[in-house]
C-alpha cells in the first residue's frame, strides 16, 4: 500500500489491511526533503541544491542512518528539518526502496494516479455529465473491470446473481 506518510493513513491500512506492506510514495518523501533544503539553504543556491542531492541519494539507495544523521544536524536550527527528522523517523520502515523495487513494488503513486485520472476521470467528467455517487460508482467498478480484462467475469457473476 503506497500512502503519503501522514500517520492516519497508516492507522486506516492497518485496520483494513492488515499486514500489507506499507510504502511511502517516494514523491512524498522527496519533496519533503526539498522542504528542509528550502527551509535551511533558501530556494536557490548550490548549498542547498547539493544537500538535497546527498539526501535523496541516501533516501533511493537505501541508507536511513545516513539520512537521518544530516536531518539531526538540521533540526537544531530548522523546524522544517526537525519535522523531516520525525517522518523518517517514523516511516524508516517504509522507505526501503532498494527493497521494494528488487521485490519488484511500486515505490511511487505517479503511474496509479495518471491510470486513475485517465481512465477513470476522463469517463466521467465528459461534457454534459451529472453524477449521482452511486451512479459514479457504478461507472468506475464497470471501467475498472473493462481495463483490467475482467468485463465478462464481471457480467458472468452479474447474471448469476440475478
Amino acid at each position: 500500500m503506497l500512502g503519503d506518510g501522514a500517520r492516519w493513513i497508516w492507522k486506516i491500512a492497518d485496520e483494513i489491511f492488515p499486514g500489507a506492506v506499507q510504502i511511502v510514495d517516494l514523491f512524498h518523501a522527496k519533496e519533503r526533503l526539498r522542504g528542509v533544503a528550502k527551509a535551511v539553504y533558501g530556494a536557490d543556491g548550490d548549498l542547498g541544491t547539493r544537500w538535497a542531492r546527498q539526501r535523496l541519494d541516501e533516501l533511493d539507495g537505501g541508507r536511513p542512518d545516513d539520512l537521518l544523521a544530516a536531518l539531526g544536524v538540521q533540526a537544531a536550527s530548522s523546524e522544517e528539518a526537525r519535522k523531516c527528522l520525525d517522518y523518517v523517523r517514523h516511516n524508516r520502515r517504509r522507505m526501503r526502496y532498494p527493497q521494494f523495487r528488487a521485490a519488484g513494488l511500486c515505490v511511487s503513486s505517479g503511474v496509479l494516479e495518471a491510470g486513475c485520472k485517465h481512465a477513470i476521470g476522463t469517463r466521467l467528467k465528459q461534457g454534459g455529465m451529472h453524477w449521482t455517487v452511486a451512479g459514479g460508482n457504478s461507472i468506475i467498478a464497470l471501467r475498472c473491470c473493462k481495463l483490467s480484462n475482467r468485463y465478462p467475469d464481471f457480467w458472468a457473476r452479474r447474471s448469476a446473481t440475478g
